[in-house]
């Protein structure tokens, strides 16, 4: 019997403290795929206090180590890339992939960031969809000429096109009513944040079925998914502390850990998780932020066969 929902998992992309042990991300992703787990996926933080690995780089190793897991990015900031630049990266990764790409993109939350790039916040959104459209023509038009408010270019080509066609998946993260707009019109799917609650995530689901209503879309071919900060623990304290620790160097809301995270015993991570479900995802992205490979061997153990 299919399982009721697809479930994937973050890879081990950050560390509060210490250096980065190789080997232990391919022992992840490796164990993953042989879990049976249906994905993999990365976030993106460039500047913060945490050490964070860049997540377009890590897909393309994740990419080497593994054969059938999809790998997938929860999300892109992708008003701080080039849109040139990142059609061409994410059209070499779903080469080097085999085609096991899907492309998680977003906004962000945090203007003022953007001098650090070079860039000005002002019409930030206006930027962001119109990078998105030229990224897929560059992928899907063998010449482009392209005249908008941020990007020029005539009779341009990029090669190779993106093995998947038209092109990988594009699935959009975000929280306001514009962004779920932007999704419907440019997107193929939604993951909610891990920062949001499963309250919030299921006003997200529900403007987002109306929008796809008028928009005359099709619900059941817009996938929606999301991430979940989770600690399976019998001891709730212990995992409690180190959560808030994690949510304290990653966001700098240390308070965020009780409001959207999972944690506990097996049964009541369950619990939780299937409210979500309930709340319109039918994919979670499970994210430990520590013991990563142990909890591997908890999810497989004791989630998955019960959702």
């Amino acid at each position: 019997m299919k399982r009721r929902v697809e479930l994937g998992v973050a890879i081990p992309q950050t560390l509060l403290a210490g250096s980065f042990d190789v080997r232990k991300v391919r022992e992840f992703l490796v164990r993953a795929e042989a879990l049976g787990f249906q994905s993999a996926w990365v976030v993106e933080q460039i500047l913060g206090s945490i050490q964070s690995l860049e997540p377009v780089t890590l897909l393309t190793y994740a990419a080497a180590c593994t054969e059938r897991l999809r790998l997938g990015s929860a999300v892109l900031l992708t008003a701080l890339r080039s849109p040139v630049h990142l059609a061409k990266s994410l059209a070499t990764l779903d080469h080097l992939s085999g085609g096991r790409l899907t492309v998680g993109v977003g906004l962000g939350g945090n203007p003022r960031i953007y001098p650090a790039f070079g860039l000005s916040a002002a019409r930030r959104a206006e930027r962001f969809a119109e990078g998105l459209r030229l990224m897929k023509r560059l992928w899907t038009e063998e010449r482009v000429t392209f005249e908008g408010e941020f990007f020029k270019l005539h009779n341009a080509s990029l090669q190779p096109k993106p093995l998947q066609k038209p092109h990988p998946p594009l699935w959009f993260g975000g929280h306001h009513p514009n962004a779920i707009r932007r999704a419907v019109e440019l997107g193929d799917g939604f993951i909610g944040a891990g920062s949001a609650s499963t309250a919030a995530f299921l006003d997200e689901v529900k403007l987002l079925r109306g929008v796809l209503k008028e928009a005359g879309r099709d619900p059941a071919t817009f996938p929606l998914g999301k991430r979940v900060y989770i600690a399976v623990d019998r001891d709730r304290a212990r995992a409690g502390r180190r959560l808030t620790e994690w949510f304290g160097a990653f966001y700098g809301k240390p308070e965020l850990a009780a409001e959207v995270s999972v944690w506990g015993d097996p049964g009541e991570c369950v619990d939780r998780l299937s409210a979500i479900v309930a709340a319109g995802a039918g994919f979670l992205m499970l994210n430990p932020v520590f013991d990563e490979l142990e909890h591997l061997e908890q999810f497989a153990s004791h989630i998955t066969p019960k959702l």
